[in-house]
């Protein structure tokens, strides 16, 4: 990878974890909590392969997105499940001081010391997405979502779909796709903050059949994503 970039990863809802204080709230949701209202499955162990790919900074969070969504805007009406939106405003605010923020802050941080240093950042947030959502099949394996006002993160993840391709004919690629890359969420603030020429933030989404699937299907995709990103990194030189 070039000197000229630097790698921040994070993973948002990399577990369902709920603090021993806070799970009288959940005490009937164990089946919510193993699904993707929870976390997100297979998206921690793709991010720890990137950052050791890319020589990245990682930031993840294994508390539940169901206690407070790490990748939601504050007042955000899906910042917190029902069941923390009923406890008093102090206590959800109590959570946000003790989890959210400091999650944010650190990836902050380590994106304005790289571009203190002269480098763009390069941020990949990875995810993962169930494969049928409100009885709707996805037709994806993966998903790459970003900006296409911008540049940088516009033809990233055009030549990304293109080395995927190569590598995997077989897979299904699609750019901002479950999801749209302007939505709401940790890329799109950080978006607002630094400038195209500084910043370049890309949400991976990962079927969640591949990672159920496991063994060399989950293995060989993992290693396609790596490989085709590393070829890709150069239409940002």
């Amino acid at each position: 990878m070039s000197a000229a970039l630097a790698f921040v990863v994070t993973c948002e809802h990399a577990g369902n974890r709920i603090p021993a204080r806070y799970r009288g709230c959940f005490a009937d949701q164990h089946e919510a909590l193993e699904s993707h209202r929870g976390y997100d499955r297979g998206a921690l162990r793709m991010a720890r392969d990137l950052a050791h790919r890319f020589d990245a900074a990682l930031f993840y969070s294994t508390v539940s997105r169901m206690l407070v969504d790490l990748n939601r805007s504050p007042g955000h009406r899906r910042l917190h499940a029902p069941a923390v939106l009923a406890l008093p405003a102090a206590t959800r605010r109590e959570i946000c001081a003790t989890y959210y923020a400091p999650f944010r802050a650190q990836a902050e941080q380590a994106i304005e010391r790289a571009i203190a240093r002269g480098q763009r950042v390069v941020h990949v947030s990875s995810h993962s997405f169930t494969p049928v959502l409100d009885g709707a099949v996805r037709t994806a394996d993966v998903g790459l979502l970003y900006d296409p006002q911008r540049r940088g993160e516009r033809v990233l993840c055009r030549r990304w779909q293109a080395e995927l391709a190569a590598r995997r004919p077989a897979l299904r690629v699609r750019r901002n796709y479950p999801y749209t890359g302007k939505s709401d969420g940790f890329a799109a603030f950080l978006r607002r903050r630094y400038p195209a020429e500084h910043y370049v933030g890309i949400e991976l989404e990962i079927n969640q059949r591949i990672v159920r699937q496991g063994g060399r299907a989950w293995a060989q995709l993992r290693e396609a994503i790596l490989a085709s990103l590393a070829a890709a990194l150069g239409v940002l030189a």
